[in-house]
């Protein structure tokens, strides 16, 4: 059974399908640029279910559930697709509602898709962009690792420094 049947959610399957294929597009270093890897990505994702034959509606969404798919405090109240792109994320990356997962339900999955090293794997990729592009940092949770892990690491901006360096008297 799938968490969203537990909570009767409805919901486009193919959207869903297509959007959580792709949310991590843009930690590729194909699509690595100037932005913050989760534009990037919904971007590609966007431009990829159109040229598939996806309707504006439904590729636009697939926008939605990419840049969001790491954005736990906003993604929940959006469209249920872009909540269940967000929950599908978090349990793969960090074992969010992992226990409602029936446990042979979980063994199956794991072995059909090994996680292959991913929490070595994706602290790298985070950390190298980080590293690389610390402007991208600003309001997303890859910032975490360039505190935590990358020496010297400083975010080019934050919501102090524009508050408190707005060009108003007060």
């Amino acid at each position: 059974m799938q968490l969203t049947e537990l909570q009767g959610i409805s919901y486009d399957e193919e959207v869903v399908a297509v959007a959580s294929l792709l949310h991590d597009i843009g930690l590729t270093k194909e699509y690595q640029c100037k932005r913050r890897f989760e534009v990037e990505g919904a971007d590609v994702a966007r431009a990829l279910a159109k040229a598939g034959g996806m309707d504006d509606r439904r590729a636009q969404l697939i926008w939605y559930c990419v840049a969001l798919n790491a954005t736990l405090s906003i993604s929940p109240y959006a469209e249920p697709e872009v909540g269940i792109c967000t929950i599908g994320a978090g349990v793969d990356f960090a074992g969010l509602l992992y226990e409602r997962i029936p446990a042979a339900d979980a063994a199956r999955i794991l072995t059909a898709f090994p996680r292959l090293q991913m929490k070595r794997q994706l602290k790298e990729c985070l950390c190298g962009i980080a590293q690389a592009r610390p402007e991208t940092t600003y309001e997303n949770f890859v910032r975490d690792f360039g505190e935590r892990f990358v020496e010297g690491y400083k975010p080019a901006i934050s919501a102090v420094d524009l508050l408190l360096n707005a060009p108003f008297d007060e």
